[in-house]
């Protein structure tokens, strides 16, 4: 039985990134439960997306977050939708946190934020955490557990919960394909493959999207949440900012393109960033296999989506690796993304190659 010590905890709140913890109190008062003392503020890894704050209390905890610093539009990191999302989810889909307050009010702490329940639970990322050790069918069940939870997302029925308005619907498939590529070529370094024929080999084979249904956008290991004493149970899954109407199939693309197994590259390898690699985790043909099966569908274009999720993380690491060539941020982490790039340039080319 795993112990506090596998439990996902924050750390201390990055240099810079600090709340005006007396205003958010004073605020939050008025608004819950809470009592009446200065909680304890750690912050959580990461900062690429929307800075996350855990707020310890006595006798509870807390999470809050809230926009990146510096952050102009609204749009690109929109609080009021991450939380009336969620809000409306949990009704239909009992793996999203608890939305508890939101606050539009600049003056509180100068941005957007709202506060939610922690989820006490065990977050799998590149390794499992020390002190727990799996049986290869206990890693086979957590993965299945995993892919089971993305199945019953895309069969919720989002009208009857109030999010028919989340995304703009059909024709998802082709926003998609047409958005990265432009994306990528504002993108694009003089380092980089230029993707053209991968760009021209999906835009000749968009297909019509095979359903709309709610999608995750970014489901991968590290954003769900294990039960504390059975580490292959699912209890929530988090990080919703990315969240919309689209695809399934298109969603599975993006997902696999994280899936790194034993037979990658050393490129792939040395990226990894969810615990794939274990014994008893299906590979990704059989990842596929098991959610067509599950969600009833019958296709002879898996290669599209594949080449799609591909493409769409190499121009999510070319974004963060623009900045990083034009000295916008000096993240060290970021330094070899082009070399990566190649990488998925070459495997996209591998898989078009087999689809002729």
């Amino acid at each position: 039985m795993p112990n506090n010590s596998v439990l996902d905890k924050a750390k201390s709140v990055r240099e810079g990134e600090e709340l005006d913890i007396q205003a958010i109190q004073k605020w939050l008062s008025d608004k819950i439960d809470v009592p009446n003392e200065t909680p304890q503020v750690t912050q959580y890894s990461g900062g690429a997306s929307n800075w996350t704050y855990c707020l310890t209390y006595s006798d509870r905890e807390l999470i809050l977050r809230r926009p990146p610093a510096g952050t102009k539009a609204k749009s690109a990191h929109d609080m009021n939708r991450e939380y009336t999302v969620q809000n409306a989810l949990i009704k239909v889909f009992p793996y999203v946190p608890k939305m508890l307050a939101f606050c539009d009010d600049s003056a509180v702490i100068g941005c957007d934020f709202y506060v939610m329940e922690k989820l006490n639970g065990i977050i799998p990322r590149a390794n499992l955490p020390k002190g727990l050790d799996l049986s290869e069918k206990e890693v086979h069940q957590l993965c299945t557990n995993v892919l089971d939870r993305l199945v019953e997302l895309h069969q919720v029925d989002y009208k009857s919960a109030g999010l028919a308005t989340l995304g703009k619907g059909e024709g998802y498939t082709r926003r998609q394909i047409e958005g990265w590529i432009n994306r990528y070529g504002k993108a694009k370094t003089w380092n980089v493959p230029s993707y053209k024929k991968v760009m021209a080999w999906l835009h000749e084979r968009i297909p019509e999207d095979v359903a709309t249904c709610v999608i995750h956008n970014d489901y991968r290991f590290d954003n769900v949440v294990l039960h504390p004493q059975q580490p292959t149970k699912v209890i929530g899954i988090l990080d919703w900012e990315l969240s919309t109407l689209g695809d399934p199939l298109m969603e599975l693309g993006s997902s696999l393109a994280y899936w790194i197994q034993d037979d990658d590259n050393f490129a792939f390898k040395a990226s990894r960033r969810q615990p794939t690699n274990l014994k008893g985790m299906l590979r990704r043909k059989e990842v596929v296999e098991y959610y067509l099966d599950k969600m009833d569908l019958k296709i002879d274009n898996w290669s599209f989506y594949e080449v799609y999720g591909l493409f769409r993380l190499a121009g999510i690491l070319q974004q963060i690796y623009y900045r990083y060539h034009h000295k916008q941020t000096r993240n060290p982490a970021f330094k070899n993304f082009w070399i990566l790039n190649h990488a998925l340039n070459q495997r996209c080319l591998k898989v078009m190659k087999a689809a002729k």
